[in-house]
């Protein structure tokens, strides 16, 4: 039973800044503009609030310091993505091209950045979040192991965003107006939506939950940052995909990439897999071949937002 619960809670930890993430493409996607540069912009949030953390925690620690940097994640997270979106609806660029240039672009200023401020490329923390048992919750059989014990208030704000997703998206006037900007542009823009400034708010909404996503993704995986988050932001527009750009779809197709790299990151932990005598390059293989026949048989049934990745020009009708 430890076992499984072992392997639940390591399936949170690791869908929780996928599911952040992909709902953040979900905005940028759902609003008409391809945002690729989830990666890119998951380092940058993940860098910026990791230093923040280097610098103060002789000053501050716990949950307070937490909460300040997942601030910090997502205003860097916007900031980054701002980039995207002036490339994507002012110039009308390429948005895969502008989304890779950033991919590309931050790892390199993250790198400059830290060798610069402290010599060395990798930013140290002390993880001073983990939450070993929260008190009443902690005691509710088995839903209090998995959520409630060795947990992190990231877990928590991860459901809370999934929750205010999908009211966000399918209850509000905005949500109708993001779908339509999505959907029809030219159709929104005849009923006086400024398509501009709604497909601006998608790619800032998707920066801001990127780069929260990409600090959720190293504290509870690792006490130092080295420009990288392993390819999560890439495997979150698989999650994207394959939960159809819906909130709820987006939150199982998490889960299941969770499980997929949990198997590939615990194996050793799980005496059922250790004994099964499989070499441990093919367990760390597990997330990406998942994803390949994931991707294979649903792609053709895949529904993206009619005009994602199509450029509005007011003029063109």
């Amino acid at each position: 039973m430890n076992t499984i619960f072992f392997l639940l809670r390591q399936t949170l930890t690791f869908s929780i800044p996928l599911l952040v993430v992909a709902l953040g493409g979900m905005f940028s996607e759902r609003s008409g503009v391809v945002n690729i540069a989830l990666e890119g912009i998951m380092v940058f949030g993940a860098f910026t609030s990791i230093l923040f953390i280097n610098i103060v925690q002789d000053t501050m620690s716990g949950q307070l310091l937490l909460l300040l940097a997942i601030l910090i994640a997502g205003l860097a997270g916007i900031l980054i993505s701002l980039l995207h979106a002036y490339a994507s609806i002012n110039m009308k660029a390429n948005q895969v091209i502008s989304g890779t240039a950033i991919n590309l672009l931050t790892p390199a200023v993250a790198v400059y950045v830290a060798r610069m401020i402290q010599n060395v490329q990798q930013i140290n923390f002390n993880n001073t979040f983990r939450i070993p048992h929260v008190p009443v919750l902690g005691k509710i059989p088995g839903l209090g192991d998995v959520l409630f014990k060795d947990a992190y208030i990231t877990t928590y704000l991860g459901i809370a965003i999934l929750i205010v997703s999908a009211i966000v998206l399918y209850k509000t006037k905005f949500g109708l107006r993001l779908r339509a900007c999505g959907e029809h542009p030219h159709a929104a823009d005849s009923v006086g939506i400024n398509v501009y400034k709604i497909r601006y708010a998608g790619v800032m909404l998707s920066g801001m939950l990127g780069g929260i996503g990409g600090l959720i993704f190293v504290i509870p995986t690792s006490t130092n940052f080295n420009a990288t988050v392993a390819g999560y932001g890439f495997l979150a527009l698989a999650v994207l995909i394959f939960g159809q750009w819906k909130p709820m779809r987006i939150f199982f197709a998490s889960l299941f990439f969770g499980l997929m790299k949990t198997i590939a990151a615990t194996y050793s932990s799980i005496p059922f897999l250790l004994n099964l005598g499989v070499p441990n390059t093919i367990f760390k293989m597990t997330p990406f071949v998942a994803t390949l026949i994931v991707l294979a048989f649903t792609s053709k049934k895949s529904q993206a937002p009619k005009a994602s990745g199509v450029p509005y020009d007011k003029s063109i009708h």
